[in-house]
């Protein structure tokens, strides 16, 4: 069977993967807070997990791998949303508004994972349907000498686990001088953080042994986690963003309430994204969702294109947006479809995907060699079209889309009135110029030509015109 390596964010190192039990992988990842569009830094890991997620089941088989992502659906955030609605003329009650914001959230927000080609997570729970085994889990905390209660809130002592720290390398007392931490005087000390907390009347609030509230994020997926894979499971991931603090607390409060258990045996962070860069900003200008990536009409960027570039980078590694990433994706997945626009995908379940793609992706998810792999297949198309959309490429509907583009438009194939016309235009001109030594009106018929995304293709039969990878056929009616 094939070794998987993972490098480790718990212990450092890469290490061969070997699950608590082979036929029952279990992996959990976390997911969005959802008030809004999920930006470019929040795709990253949908990608890179969804990368893992393929090869598990490669290897352990679709049916013995569960991979759980959560929505936060109770935050601060999403209050201080709602408010922003009322103030703006919402009538509608704070938890009227929040159910109504967060569902349409959850909708975007599959929608646009979707066109990125992730699969969907054998579970997706919503916080708000756990709020009783939170409940639980806070009290069993106390319980054990691990929690207080204070002034209507509960926290977590951090004092109480020595071990407090390990996954980020670094000490209570180093992490209370270097970070900002909220100071409460209902607190016995500056690093022990929420687990349960009052709720204004107009809030979202469940009524709890400390009174009527609400969870604080950190407990939320740790009693989802143990709930949906127990008190120990295979893998843990999310963003290097999240390390600190919200996985150093999930494993504090998961260790305790259930010391039989080890939590989470591999952690894995993927690195941030940048832009041109620079850190996303919504100050610098250059932070945006996905969805306005997807729906630039000028630059038609695809889910496909936004995957491409962010595999083209190892997970480990901050993951750069340039519009030279995106046009390198942009002529290399033009040409995948093209070479495979009329073959049938072969059956995924008699597939098996090519040996160095596999290779690459089990040496800690290298993607950049998996992409590497494919493009070498080029000559190959058939063995492309398949090995491409093991790495979640090329779906269905992109390539119908692409394949009635093509035929709409491709000389010599249901070719357009208006593209036959140009060719002959062009062809006109190209002769005149000749007798004439002006070339004028051919270079700017070739540039609009160009600039709508065609190719132009001379030969001693005459011109033909060929939808290249910035084709837009709207530009066509445009030239003259």
């Amino acid at each position: 069977m094939t070794t998987i390596r993972l490098y480790n964010s718990a212990t450092r190192r890469k290490e061969a993967f070997e699950p608590l039990r082979r036929d029952d992988v279990r992996m959990y990842v976390c997911g969005p807070t959802v008030y809004d569009r999920a930006h470019l830094g929040n795709a990253r890991p949908v990608v890179v997990f969804d990368v893992l997620f393929r090869l598990l089941r490669h290897v352990y088989g679709p049916d013995h791998v569960t991979y759980v992502r959560n929505f936060t659906d109770v935050d601060d955030k999403i209050n201080a949303r709602a408010r922003e609605m009322q103030a703006a003329g919402d009538t509608r009650d704070m938890n009227a508004i929040i159910r109504m914001l967060t569902d349409e959230t959850i909708g975007w927000y599959h929608d646009d994972m979707g066109e990125l080609g992730a699969l969907r997570p054998t579970q997706e729970p919503r916080a708000t349907e756990w709020i009783g085994a939170m409940i639980g889990m806070i009290g069993v905390l106390i319980e054990r000498g691990h929690a207080y209660a204070a002034e209507g809130h509960v926290l977590f002592d951090v004092r109480s686990f020595p071990a407090y720290g390990r996954l980020s390398g670094r000490s209570v007392d180093e992490m209370i001088a270097g970070s900002r931490v909220e100071i409460a005087p209902f607190k016995r000390d500056p690093m022990d953080f929420v687990l349960w907390k009052p709720s204004a009347p107009e809030e979202p609030g469940w009524d709890s042994p400390w009174g009527r509230g609400r969870p604080g994020w950190h407990i939320e997926c740790s009693a989802m986690a143990r709930e949906l894979l127990g008190e120990s499971f295979d893998i843990h991931g999310g963003g290097l963003d999240l390390q600190f603090p919200h996985h150093e607390n999930e494993i504090a409060q998961s260790c305790c309430a259930h010391p039989e258990g080890s939590f989470a045996r591999f952690w894995l962070h993927n690195e941030m994204v940048q832009v041109d860069g620079k850190k996303m900003s919504k100050s610098l200008g250059n932070f945006f969702t996905v969805r306005d990536l997807l729906d630039r009409r000028e630059s038609r960027v695809t889910g496909d294109m936004i995957r491409f570039v962010m595999l083209r980078t190892h997970y480990r590694s901050p993951m750069d947006w340039t519009e030279e990433k995106a046009e390198e994706a942009r002529r290399v997945l033009h040409d995948w479809q093209k070479v495979t626009m009329d073959l049938v995908p072969s059956d995924p379940a008699a597939f098996v995907p090519s040996t160095v793609l596999i290779d690459a992706l089990s040496d800690d998810l290298n993607t950049h060699e998996a992409l590497s792999a494919l493009m070498r297949l080029r000559s190959e198309p058939q063995r492309l079209l398949d090995n491409a959309r093991a790495m979640g490429f090329l779906s269905d509907e992109g390539r119908a889309e692409f394949r009635d583009e093509w035929l709409a438009y491709s000389s010599g194939r249901g070719k357009s009135e208006v593209m036959e016309q140009l060719a002959q235009d062009f062809d006109r001109l190209r002769k005149d110029a000749l007798e004439t030594k002006d070339f004028s009106k051919v270079d700017a018929l070739k540039a609009a030509l160009l600039s709508a995304g065609l190719e132009v293709r001379i030969s001693k039969s005459g011109v033909e015109l060929e939808p290249g990878p910035h084709f837009d056929p709207a530009k066509l009616e445009c030239i003259e």
